[in-house]
């Protein structure tokens, strides 16, 4: 159940991530969800879309360095206590969270919660067995 991400380094510099989504665009390629996080010199643009092959070639023919990641999707409950619920099961088994970020289903009650996790085999047994959804790829990809 593992999905995988396009990690996009980017200068921060006006008009990186333009061009970087501009790249996306012109293969016809949906973002499904996304995170940036930057420091002053660069950027990390995370990336889930409905086609990875596609975006991450035309991401590196407009000139970027791209790297597939591996992370997990898991649908949590839109409610006070939701998340807190799933760090819990996580925190219980000792599985370290690298990062995260979230969206709303457009047709859900739900949000999904995307997860950098290091020990990734462990965290999806730990949530399956406490009755968390883990979204396949294709679920996620979906959306």
């Amino acid at each position: 159940m593992k999905v995988e991400q396009l990690s996009i380094f980017l200068e921060n510099k006006s008009g990186r991530l333009s061009k970087a989504l501009d790249a996306i665009t012109s293969v016809n390629v949906n973002i499904r969800a996304l995170s940036l996080a930057d420091t002053s010199e660069f950027g990390i643009l995370r990336l889930i879309v409905d086609d990875l092959d596609k975006a991450k070639n035309a991401i590196e023919s407009a000139g970027f360095t791209v790297k597939k990641t591996d992370v997990i999707a898991i649908q949590v409950p839109d409610k006070p206590g939701g998340l807190a619920n799933i760090l819990n099961v996580l925190s219980a088994q000792s599985i370290n969270i690298e990062y995260m970020y979230a969206f709303v289903e457009k047709a859900s009650q739900d949000a999904v919660v995307i997860f950098r996790i290091e020990k990734i085999n462990d965290a999806i047994e730990a949530l399956k067995s406490n009755n968390i959804k883990v979204l396949t790829a294709q679920e996620l990809y979906s959306l």
